[in-house]
């Protein structure tokens, strides 16, 4: 991992709001006594959102008095996850996964587009609408290549799809987040390629369509019967052959 570091320029101040303060105590107060500083990483996270998606450093030592700990061992946390942002960043933030399954699947082209339209990596627009930059796996790889944005995934990408989704939000609108192409979710493109003889669906010893499902989902979630009560009695163990070395 790269050093990474604080920014150079700081504000001269900081203080959690209110509802903030009052969401971090009630953070704090479901560890037992004695671990209230497990609280740490959510609380600087909120801390993050309140400062429009950066960390500076009075917010860390803003965390570190609230939590009673060293501001060393609250800036060791801010440090390490790259989930915080030392810097500042646009108000629209990529995070492009660069890791193997979306290279394979042309994230190299979708950078291309991020400096083209945004700039080089951790610089914000003029405007500070937009920021950039390259992480590892965000754990949408059958979706590849995909990019989150704020808090929100854009996947199955291409660099005209991309260019339209900066477009809109550069517009004030919000694209739809997702898969950008016709599937659901991670469904294989093109539908279902696997399970499609439709006897696997029967219902009582009816066929049903393609798709269906013998019990609504509902249903399926309902608690059954205990399972001794359910089932037979397992039959004993068949015992071992009189010449087994094992019987005495």
């Amino acid at each position: 991992m790269s050093v990474r570091r604080l920014a150079e320029k700081q504000p001269a101040s900081f203080a959690f709001t209110p509802a903030n303060l009052a969401w971090a105590k009630a953070q704090i107060a479901k560890y037992p006594e004695g671990r209230q500083q497990s609280a740490v990483i959510p609380i600087l996270w909120r801390a993050q959102e309140q400062c429009g998606g950066w960390l500076p450093q009075k917010a860390i030592e803003a965390t570190a008095e609230l939590l009673g700990m060293a501001k060393i061992r609250v800036l060791e946390v801010a440090t390490f996850y790259t989930m915080f942002n030392l810097a500042p960043v646009g108000r629209f933030h990529v995070q492009l996964c660069g890791t193997t399954p979306c290279m394979l699947r042309g994230a190299d082209d979708l950078k291309k587009v991020c400096r083209r339209m945004i700039g080089e990596e951790n610089e914000v627009t003029a405007d500070g609408t937009f920021s950039w930059i390259e992480v590892e796996c965000l754990g949408a790889c059958v979706n590849a290549p995909m990019a989150q944005i704020n808090a929100d995934y854009y996947e199955d990408l291409t660099p005209d799809i991309l260019t339209r989704i900066i477009n809109d939000f550069s517009l004030g609108k919000t694209p739809n987040p997702g898969p950008q192409i016709d599937r659901i979710n991670s469904a294989p493109i093109g539908g279902p390629t696997t399970l499609t003889d439709p006897s696997l669906f029967a219902a009582n010893g009816k066929g049903a369509e393609r798709g269906t499902v013998s019990h609504p989902d509902n249903d399926a979630k309902k608690p059954g019967e205990a399972a001794n009560l359910r089932d037979a009695p397992m039959p004993k163990a068949p015992e071992g052959d009189v010449t087994d070395p094992r019987r005495k």
